[in-house]
């Protein structure tokens, strides 16, 4: 049984879940507050983390950079919070994913499942496979069907590798431009649109509407395999 931890200090929203989960077959445990929260993964380590940011001792974002220091058990922040900037706090401390309240259950259902599928990607794994399109991480190579090799810049490939190496995941910008150009250009974003449309252009199949190079609005950018 996947192991769950739901913090939340709403209890409807927390015995909803909780039905929900159990039914499903999760081993569910709860918190109400943030302290309680790094307190019970403490005991009971958890595989996937469901968070609420507004807790009334801690703030989310500083449960998520607590739980961060030891697991990297996927995070979904789940919160009322719907402006941009909250989402990027957040997973720029450290969550994998973001959705907001109201919510429906089956979309959150999706949405953990495909985070637990995500987890258990390795990430020392060769090859890393998606349309025509084939990544050696080792090789440091990009091969399109038929075996040819796709010349990419270093900034370029610097880029997919991070995104590929967290396959599904909502980077956020600050953590690309951190990751890839390093400290000081977390406000550099046109660099990252720029790479991020010359990656398009070379690898997704019609690069106006990318099929695994994705942009969510104000956030940041995911890869899908």
């Amino acid at each position: 049984m996947t192991r769950v931890l739901v913090v939340d200090d709403e209890p409807q929203i927390v015995r909803a879940l909780e039905i929900n989960l159990k039914a499903r077959r999760y081993e569910v445990h709860t918190a109400a507050t943030g302290t309680a929260a790094l307190s019970v993964a403490a005991e009971h380590p958890p595989e996937l983390v469901i968070l609420d940011l507004g807790l009334p001792d801690l703030d989310g974002i500083d449960v998520i950079r607590g739980l961060r220091g030891w697991t990297e058990a996927p995070i979904l922040v789940l919160s009322g919070r719907t402006d941009s900037s909250d989402k990027v706090e957040a997973l720029d401390a450290g969550a994998d994913d973001y959705i907001t309240k109201p919510f429906g259950i089956d979309e959150l259902l999706a949405r953990l499942r495909a985070l637990l599928r995500r987890s258990t990607f390795v990430p020392d794994e060769p090859v890393v496979a998606f349309g025509h399109i084939k990544v050696d991480l080792s090789a440091r190579r990009v091969v399109q069907e038929g075996g040819e090799d796709i010349r990419l810049t270093p900034t370029e490939w610097h880029l997919l590798e991070v995104l590929v190496r967290h396959p599904g995941k909502l980077m956020s910008q600050g953590q690309l431009l951190t990751e890839v150009w390093g400290p000081g250009y977390e406000t550099a974003s046109g660099n990252l649109r720029f790479y991020m449309a010359q990656l398009r252009r070379k690898l997704e199949a019609d690069p106006a509407r990318p099929a695994h190079l994705l942009t969510e609005a104000g956030m940041g950018y995911r890869f899908e395999p």
